[in-house]
């Protein structure tokens, strides 16, 4: 049995919106998604035997990058599931994981609407590991959104991620495709697809790496856009959290970074170029950069930014920081 327990606090100031319809009379700041409050994070029984495990209750859900399914860690209060889940793993590096979800625990808490979903939601992810070569992975997500039937589809997709190593440089690379459609409830009869490419070297004190990620849309029909309502969003498509809704047009980002160390201290840039994948349009750029360390072993600081040059009337300029201090005891 598990039990976790959250409690997010205002600290000195409140100029801020909490999103979500929390804070409906400070709609003049802008949205930090960190409402205070309360949360049974997570609460479940568990049971495993010789590689099986069987869960039930409000429990964190991550697949593969989190890209269609994740925890949105990022923020203070985390996103859970009120699910049923089994999972395999063998010794042949197979593993299998079936969900069956019930509520969706969102980030902005318990006190609005927005806060938590109801579902009807099946997860299917097989994986497996080929030595020497690398990972497959298919999935299938069958979202039924009782709350929200814009949300509800049911996408199918496959991933390979590898990896190589050549004159002391490591090579990783992933491959991934994903189609999806309209599901249950939704009354927007559409299909989109999803493509992306990652590639990295990696030297001994800098990583490189780029890649190149397509969300189909329609310029000229609304609602026809792929969506992943379930996904860590933060870490995709730049920190300044400009998408985390799928434009109308579709969104394509192409993007470039480096990231390494040096001393204590870890740092991270990259650099995102975005456009319309349906017809023209420019939605503009972003430079994202973060320092981090850690003190005693159990002292943690991050320093982070972003800043976003629009080019559409739609997105405006946006520039963020951010102070983290984290401790473990």
């Amino acid at each position: 049995m598990f039990v976790e327990f959250d409690y997010v606090a205002e600290l000195l100031a409140n100029n801020y919106n909490e999103g979500g319809g929390n804070t409906p009379n400070r709609g003049q700041y802008p949205v930090v998604a960190d409402p205070q409050g309360d949360d049974w994070n997570q609460a479940y029984l568990q049971y495993k035997s010789s590689g099986s495990q069987a869960r039930i209750g409000r429990q964190r859900i991550i697949f593969d990058n989190q890209r269609f399914i994740g925890g949105v860690a990022w923020r203070q209060n985390e996103q859970t599931y009120d699910a049923l889940s089994f999972s395999h793993t063998a010794g042949n590096g197979f593993n299998f994981t079936w969900v069956y979800i019930d509520k969706v625990n969102r980030i902005f808490g318990n006190d609005v609407t927005a806060g938590e979903h109801s579902q009807s939601t099946h997860l299917v992810n097989v994986s497996k590991t080929f030595k020497g070569y690398g990972k497959l992975t298919a999935y299938w997500y069958d979202i039924d959104n009782e709350d929200l039937a814009s949300l509800s589809s049911t996408t199918w997709g496959a991933r390979f991620t590898g990896s190589s190593t050549a004159s002391d440089i490591k090579i990783e690379y992933t491959l991934e495709f994903a189609n999806q459609v309209d599901n249950a409830n939704n009354t927007t009869s559409y299909h989109a697809d999803y493509w992306r490419i990652d590639l990295s070297a990696k030297f001994d004190a800098i990583t490189v790496y780029g890649g190149f990620e397509s969300l189909e849309g329609d310029d000229a029909v609304g609602g026809q856009s792929f969506r992943t309502p379930l996904a860590t969003l933060h870490a995709f498509n730049g920190w300044a959290d400009k998408f985390l809704t799928t434009p109308g047009a579709g969104l394509e980002d192409a993007f470039v970074g480096a990231k390494g160390k040096v001393g204590a201290w870890s740092w991270n840039v990259l650099y995102h170029d975005f456009s319309a994948q349906s017809g023209p349009g420019n939605f503009g750029s972003e430079v994202d950069v973060s320092f981090s360390r850690k003190f005693e072993k159990k002292y943690g600081l991050l320093l982070k930014a972003a800043s976003f040059d629009s080019g559409s009337p739609s997105y405006g300029d946006t520039t963020k920081f951010w102070v983290q201090l984290t401790a473990e005891f």
